[in-house]
C-alpha cells in the first residue's frame, strides 16, 4: 500500500505512535508516515490495515513493504540490534 523505506501509519494524539516517530527520527530513517486521523479516508486505511495485516492498532509499522508490527514490535527490533539493519537493508539509513 505504502512502499517507503520505512512507513508508519499513525494518529496525531497517539504516545506509542509518537514514541516510533520519534526512534525513526532518532536513527535518521527515511520514513512515510500516515496520520490516520488527519486522512479524509483514514478510517478505510485503518481497516484496510486491518485486513492486510491482523492489525488495527497504530502505530502499524513497515520497513521496505515488510509489516514489522506496532509499538512494542518496532521497539523490541531496535534493542535486538534488528531493526537498523533493517532500515539499512531497505534503503532507509
Amino acid at each position: 500500500m505504502y512502499s517507503f523505506f520505512g512507513s508508519c501509519c499513525s494518529k496525531t494524539y497517539c504516545p506509542y505512535c509518537t514514541q516510533v516517530k520519534q526512534l525513526l527520527s532518532s536513527l535518521g530513517a527515511k520514513t512515510k508516515v500516515v496520520e490516520l486521523d488527519t486522512e479524509s479516508d483514514g478510517k478505510e486505511i485503518q481497516t484496510a490495515l486491518q485486513e492486510w495485516t491482523g492489525q488495527r492498532t497504530v502505530p502499524n509499522v513497515f520497513i521496505g513493504g515488510t509489516h514489522i508490527g506496532g509499538c512494542d514490535d518496532t521497539v523490541a527490533k531496535h534493542n535486538s540490534g534488528k531493526l537498523v539493519p533493517l532500515l539499512t537493508e531497505a534503503g532507509g539509513v
